[in-house]
């Protein structure tokens, strides 16, 4: 779990910069959204458009290997 101790003479946002940095890098948003049962519509498109992207990129990917070796 992220946290930071305050150092001296740092202002709030600095302080809160830097957490926030640290929580983006431990992934804690993107895991807790990941847990959540409940996708909303927009959530379930953008997974479909990521899934859709990938699986283009491997049929291009097996279709260039299968062509250069021809």
């Amino acid at each position: 779990m992220p946290g930071i101790k305050v150092r001296e003479n740092e202002s709030f946002d600095e302080a809160y910069r830097r957490f926030k940095k640290q929580a983006d890098r431990n992934l804690v948003v993107t895991e807790s959204r990941a847990r959540r049962f409940f996708e909303s519509q927009t959530e379930k498109r953008k997974k479909q458009k990521i899934n859709a992207k990938k699986k283009m990129l491997k049929r291009l990917y097996v279709l260039r290997r299968y062509e250069s070796k021809l």
